[in-house]
């Protein structure tokens, strides 16, 4: 099963077309997608039941949008992979490194990001939206609670990033744009092996990662029980699983996003992502200053 979303409306995707669920489902579910994952188990069920060839319609696959635009919760993971804890002079971690993104920085897998003031860079990473609530879940039980997969950038400005005394992770990452998703998401069973897809990205056609999710150092499993050993999920909520090596900060020399650039995102058996970077002016509440991560 493929969720998209086609002018803020739950879609199922097919090579056959896209199905308006709420019009399929004759009002059974709803155009709302928070309510949609709410009811994951029973949408499910009823598509498996349904043939939807005959109402499938074309569509531009360039008009998806976020197909998780309302999750309660956003958990984002760092360091998940050794290569990147290397490249970013990090130590192997033996806990996840859990932190969030904003909400209203979540986008849809085409269009434009502005640029703000500083340093920003790339992150592709796999992400898990939550099936049902879930509390103290056991690691062997981890994939029955994850609804579906899809491709994310967790965008970075690394000048506010380091700003201050301890790392500015959330906010660093939370400018208009800075969490892309789409262009669907895909139930597990739908891909090869949700235990390794490889993921990257690209920036003006040159890769810049490259990895594998079997390489997770906290697989997806691991990273329900681990969250929800603490915090309790809800269904739509996102999870970030991290990003592999290849960032911008940790080459040599740095590299950072520039006005025009095209970042392509991808994950093995889910799609493809395409932004485009042009550059702008984030001011403060005072309109005559300029914004400047190092003083806010």
């Amino acid at each position: 099963m493929r969720l998209g979303n086609l002018d803020n409306r739950p879609v199922l995707i097919s090579a056959a077309g896209s199905v308006d669920v709420e019009q399929a489902s004759r009002g059974r579910f709803s155009a709302d997608f928070a309510a949609l994952y709410e009811r994951w188990g029973d949408v499910r069920a009823w598509v498996e039941d349904a043939d939807f060839a005959v109402s499938a319609q074309p569509f531009d696959t360039s008009a998806l949008g976020n197909p998780v635009p309302a999750p309660r919760q956003i958990f984002a993971i760092g360091l998940n992979y050794a290569d990147h804890a290397r490249e970013s002079r990090f130590a192997v971690p033996e806990w996840p490194v859990v932190f969030t993104k904003w909400p209203s920085s979540l986008t849809g897998p085409t269009g434009t990001i502005a640029l703000p003031a500083g340093q920003v860079d790339w992150e592709v990473e796999l992400v898990i939206v939550v099936a049902r609530t879930a509390h103290q879940v056991a690691p062997e039980r981890g994939w029955e609670y994850v609804a579906g997969l899809t491709v994310g950038q967790d965008v970075s400005e690394r000048v506010l990033q380091q700003a201050g005394p301890a790392p500015q992770f959330g906010l660093a990452k939370s400018y208009p744009g800075f969490g892309p998703l789409g262009p669907v998401v895909v139930t597990p069973d739908e891909v090869a092996d949700r235990d390794d897809l490889e993921l990257g990205c690209l920036v003006n056609g040159e890769q810049m990662q490259k990895g594998r999710t079997g390489d997770l150092l906290f697989a997806v499993p691991e990273l329900i029980a681990k969250l929800s050993s603490v915090a309790t999920l809800l269904p739509g909520d996102v999870i970030f699983t991290g990003t592999p090596a290849g960032v911008g900060l940790g080459r040599t020399p740095q590299r950072f996003l520039a006005d025009g650039d095209e970042l392509v995102s991808y994950v093995e058996g889910i799609g493809t992502m395409r932004h485009r970077f042009t550059a702008t002016e984030i001011r403060t509440t005072d309109p005559d200053r300029p914004h400047d991560p190092n003083n806010r």
